[in-house]
């Protein structure tokens, strides 16, 4: 078995990469409301981007823009504010043709969700915006009603006023989805006001209710306030993995053989990575990817594995040694878990540029997963 080099595991990672990506599909959302409601502020508290200014952008009709995140995952509806008569009409004569159009296609292509914002302070929510919400549901698009920059103190007490104006609205019998409650949000602080984010977590676990369930990976993906739904998603990923890790050593590889695992284990990370919607550029992931592989030492053939775990048993012969499926699995599993770390205390806060940091941390976090006892059996600790 020949060594990998950084070439290939570059080349491996990147389609391995498109694969999972074209897998998890997309996410679309449709937001409406007047101009100053916050629309952009509340889809960056949850989506961690500015799909907007980052991602591709067509015009759908006057009034309304379609943005595509870069990595494909999410799609933005945007209404640039809303509008009345004869725009209003405009907008819902497209979406129409829009939803019809993909009633039968693929899910990608459909809207899985409308978002409708009313700023609470504006405590007036008119006919023409009531009928507005009726046709987006005459539609088929299961409207979830938001009322946008509440105030709420660091003790949890919400205005009142927005309290009333919520159940005023709740009141109307509008068709509204989630069980036609009205969510009550703030997306962004203000320490001179004295009110705090909040309500974004219970408007996600509502849309995450109210979509497909083929939309449900996509979301997790692209949703950047939930890191419990992504080690969620990271578990049956590494879990996959790792099962066929240990099919694959069900007849044990010699050490010099070692590198058959890491096609497979390419892929766990490729899958992992769009998982958690990472915004690094491809190119540049599948270059980290390559140096992170060679560094651990796990394309080389299993020298590193011999020389650094195997040196614990007594008496050991390298080049007659094999791993087992147990063994296989469980360095896959170290793998995904480290990769895993790598992604939440780097990839996903901005530190992306700290290569020699990342590097570092990951081969930390891989050799304190995977250890051999003196038996020559893995180690791993509890509780991943």
């Amino acid at each position: 078995m020949k060594d990998f080099s950084s070439t290939d595991i570059t080349r491996l990672y990147r389609e391995e990469y498109a694969q999972a990506l074209n897998a998890l599909g997309r996410f679309n959302l449709a937001i409406f409301g007047k101009t100053g409601t916050g629309k952009s502020t509340l889809v960056n508290a949850i989506f961690g981007d500015d799909v907007a200014a980052t991602g591709t952008g067509r015009p759908v009709t006057m009034g309304l823009d379609y943005y595509v995140h870069p990595n494909g995952i999410l799609g933005i509806y945007d209404s640039r504010g809303f509008e009345t008569g004869e725009a209003g009409d405009r907008i819902l004569a497209a979406l129409s043709e829009l939803v019809e159009g993909t009633r039968s296609a693929d899910a990608t292509e459909q809207i899985h969700a409308a978002w409708y914002t009313v700023r609470w302070s504006d405590r007036r929510f008119e006919d023409h915006q009531a009928t507005f919400v009726r046709r987006l549901h005459d539609l088929g698009l299961p409207v979830i009603f938001v009322l946008t920059q509440v105030p709420r103190n660091a003790q949890g007490a919400i205005h009142s006023e927005a309290i009333e104006f919520a159940q005023y609205i709740a009141g109307l019998g509008l068709p509204l989805a989630a069980g036609g409650r009205v969510f009550l949000t703030n997306a962004k602080a203000d320490p001179f006001l004295a009110t705090v984010i909040f309500g974004l977590q219970e408007l996600l676990d509502a849309t995450f209710d109210t979509i497909p369930e083929a939309a449900t990976a996509a979301l997790s993906a692209a949703q950047q306030l939930d890191w419990g739904r992504k080690r969620q998603a990271a578990k049956k990923i590494i879990t996959a993995s790792a099962a066929s890790a240990l099919a694959t050593g069900a007849t044990p590889i010699p050490f010099s053989d070692a590198a058959i695992l890491v096609p497979l284990q390419i892929g766990m990370i490729a899958r992992l990575t769009a998982a958690y919607g990472s915004r690094m550029a491809s190119a540049q992931l599948a270059s980290l990817v390559g140096s992170l592989m060679m560094a651990s030492g796990a394309t080389t053939a299993g020298r590193w594995v011999v020389s650094s775990m195997l040196r614990v048993i007594p008496g050991g012969q390298p080049a007659a040694m094999v791993i087992s499926g147990t063994v296989a699995a469980s360095m896959t599993t170290a793998m995904g878990w480290a990769w895993v770390s790598v992604l939440e205390k780097y990839l996903m806060t901005g530190q992306d540029d700290d290569l020699e940091g990342i590097r570092t941390a990951f081969v930390e976090e891989f050799r304190s997963r995977f250890k051999l006892t003196r038996s020559g059996k893995p180690e791993l600790p509890p509780g991943e």
